[in-house]
């Protein structure tokens, strides 16, 4: 087939693509156009008859102008949201070319076996153990689904309990201990392979915002004999915190509890020779999960989950058919994931692995840490401004204060708020609010390979511009109040 078919369409999104990463470094990293604005332009009537395959190119590159978010920039710094290096982008291109169902090896060999020695290199750069198996999934999300699942399956196998084969109706109840500060993609996976969240139970946290072993220790004796989850943190989302997994596992394993480690992206600090202390006997869990969309920046959907319980993990995912082609001893991913038609996601984090080395992995983590630091401190210099988590790796909190005489803990939250409106509203950088103990804040995270020293001084000045921006229009309305306010007499 000549490719005259695909030139065209083809050239025409190279030229969007090409213009957008141009454009990256001045464009504003806020969305600039209203949700009605975005419906308008998109909620086209459904035509009869089709149209020009580089129209529709154009069109969809000109009607999502203001409606997309500059994560891919280096001036991104809300949520743990990884760019793409252009080595992945490009992998990923070539991915979508190929189009491979990368459920069996049979569906498509290449995309089998690199999934099979990506796999090996994530090990070797995460620490974890050798034997361990894995999976490539959409992300963490369903990298907790995979592991909860081989934990499931084990815990209630010791028990006599076939759960792939009965159900869990009557089956002994399974309980699962996390931190107070756990990430909500824990409780999904536990709501949807069916425990409910009644089975979870929230410990209380240290000093350290880890897990409190005291805590666990407790726990664990009032449910002796239970089968029971213990789920670690690696990389607490707001202050990105690690629990003590030397003290934490092996007290959790003695008492026959399987220990899951979400490391959506803290996990990443074993690839640092400068952070990997804080993943000290992380590898002694049973189970781990992290992105390769965050730290490793490369495109979404990507996920890993690792379970060093081969059997378990093989176990609760597998399915035959009589339909389905094997090939001796090659590995089928639909053995190891929940998903049949799926996406040859394995190529791009190949690729990216290659490119970078161990190195370069570990500069794009110490870069990331070393620019999140900075942003912290130099944000909670400023007047009306305090840092309330200095970073440990990547994550941070700050805080706006309310100027004003008298101010309450109300006022510091609405002023918080208003400083990142403002901040948005300009566009020079992007920033996500959170409620921290009781507090609102502005959470300050950096994980793109693209962020340099003039994104943060960039960043730094626009907080300032914001912080005077609102404390304006806070000495406006209190004018406007004084002078409204009914006199006594």
């Amino acid at each position: 087939m000549s490719d005259d078919l695909y030139r065209a369409a083809l050239d025409r999104a190279v030229v969007h693509a090409k213009s957008f990463l141009r454009e990256l470094d001045s464009a504003p990293v806020s969305a600039t156009t209203s949700l009605a604005e975005l419906r308008a332009r998109f909620a086209r009537p459904l035509t009869e008859e089709g149209m020009d395959a580089e129209r529709v190119i154009d069109d969809l590159a000109s009607d999502v102008a203001g409606g997309l978010i500059g994560n891919a920039s280096g001036r991104f710094f809300a949520w743990v949201i990884g760019g793409s290096v252009p080595v992945a982008l490009a992998t990923d291109w070539l991915t979508s070319t190929w189009d491979q169902n990368a459920a069996i090896y049979a569906c498509s060999p290449a995309a089998g076996v690199v999934e099979e020695v990506c796999g090996e290199y994530l090990k070797e750069l995460l620490g974890l153990p050798k034997r361990a198996s894995f999976a490539f999934v959409t992300g963490t999300q369903m990298a907790h689904v995979i592991c909860l699942a081989a934990a499931r399956h084990r815990l209630l196998m010791r028990r006599g309990w076939n759960v792939e084969e009965r159900g869990l109706t009557r089956a002994p109840e399974v309980r699962v201990l996390c931190g107070a500060e756990r990430h909500g993609t824990v409780d999904r996976a536990v709501r949807l392979l069916g425990m409910g969240s009644e089975a979870i139970e929230p410990l209380a946290l240290d000093d350290r915002n880890g897990m409190s072993v005291d805590a666990l220790g407790a726990a664990l004796r009032s449910g002796a004999g239970r089968p029971t989850i213990v789920v670690l943190q690696a990389g607490e989302l707001n202050t990105g915190s690690f629990d003590r997994f030397s003290d934490l596992i092996p007290l959790a394993r003695e008492s026959g509890a399987w220990v899951h480690v979400d490391g959506a992206f803290g996990l990443w600090a074993a690839a640092s020779p400068n952070y990997r202390h804080f993943m000290k006997d992380a590898a002694l869990a049973d189970s781990w999960s992290t992105d390769g969309h965050k730290w490793l920046n490369v495109p979404y959907d990507s996920g890993y989950a690792f379970v060093a319980d081969a059997e378990a993990h093989h176990a609760s995912m597998t399915h035959r058919s009589s339909y389905m082609m094997h090939e001796g001893d090659a590995r089928d991913e639909v053995d190891w994931n929940p998903e049949w038609s799926r996406r040859a996601r394995g190529l791009a984090t190949y690729a990216t692995i290659r490119h970078l080395g161990r190195s370069g992995v570990a500069d794009l983590i110490d870069r990331s840490c070393d620019h999140a630091t900075s942003l912290v401190q130099r944000i909670g210099e400023l007047p009306g401004a305090e840092a309330l988590w200095q970073p440990l790796i990547n994550q941070g909190l700050v805080r706006f204060l309310d100027d004003r005489v008298g101010a309450t803990e109300l006022d510091h939250d609405v002023r918080t708020d208003r400083v990142i409106e403002e901040i948005l509203a300009a566009g020079d950088a992007f920033f996500g609010g959170v409620t921290w103990r009781g507090r609102r804040c502005m959470r300050v995270s950096v994980s793109n390979w693209q962020t340099s020293s003039s994104d943060i001084e960039r960043a730094v000045a626009a907080v300032a511009r914001a912080i005077e921006r609102a404390s304006v229009t806070s000495r406006a309305a209190t004018r406007t109040e004084s002078v409204h306010a009914p006199s006594s007499t």
